[in-house]
């Protein structure tokens, strides 16, 4: 391959991603078509084809990245704060923290996990990239309830299930209700004390 090829790469795919995520969100996933996604981007048939195969594959890149930068700014914001202020609230602050293109990504994985769920070799590749996430957040979870002083005693992968999935019906009830219910508040409300009943706390044991 091309030197200036291979330098153009990472630009072209980081063009069609974006490019992919604004069409998925304005027109919907079965919508959306290749044509308009590279009309938005900038790129031929050529240069999408010879970056990804498919509107999935194009998905499970989006969703892949999307889990990497929530995980790593959550992680940025935690240990960004002392240890010494390190409490179970000031690790929920974190958590329930929604930033506004969220409610983009929200449109496009939700019509996605929906064809998941009636297509089951979609559910299971689905399942695959879920399984990355939550092992990514259960480890992150571990490492900061225990710099605030916390140990699990329960599955780091069940809560992680837990938490998406409050995270994700809180959402879905926020954008249909954004001012009876602004996005985080249930988390606010709640995750302090789910976590309290769920950790032990280890600088008295």
């Amino acid at each position: 391959m091309p030197k200036g090829e291979t330098k153009r790469r990472p630009r072209t795919r980081a063009a069609l991603l974006q490019a992919t995520l604004e069409t998925f969100a304005e027109s919907g996933f079965h919508a959306a078509t290749i044509e308009q996604i590279c009309e938005r981007a900038g790129y031929t048939r050529g240069a999408f084809y010879s970056n990804f195969s498919s509107k999935e594959e194009l998905f499970l890149a989006l969703f892949d990245a999307h889990s990497e930068r929530i995980v790593q700014r959550m992680t940025a914001l935690v240990d960004s704060i002392a240890s010494e202020d390190l409490t179970l609230r000031a690790l929920v602050d974190v958590l329930c923290e929604v930033e506004p293109a969220e409610r983009e990504w929200y449109l496009v994985t939700t019509e996605f996990t929906l064809r998941a769920i009636r297509d089951p070799q979609a559910a299971w590749v689905l399942a695959q990239h879920d399984a990355r996430l939550r092992a990514q957040l259960a480890r992150a979870l571990t490492e900061h309830l225990a710099r605030a002083g916390r140990t699990l005693t329960v599955e780091a992968d069940e809560l992680a299930r837990l938490l998406i999935a409050i995270r994700e019906g809180g959402l879905a009830q926020s954008y249909v209700e954004p001012d009876e219910l602004p996005p985080g508040r249930l988390e606010q409300r709640f995750l302090e004390p789910l976590l309290t009943a769920l950790t032990a706390d280890s600088r008295t044991a």
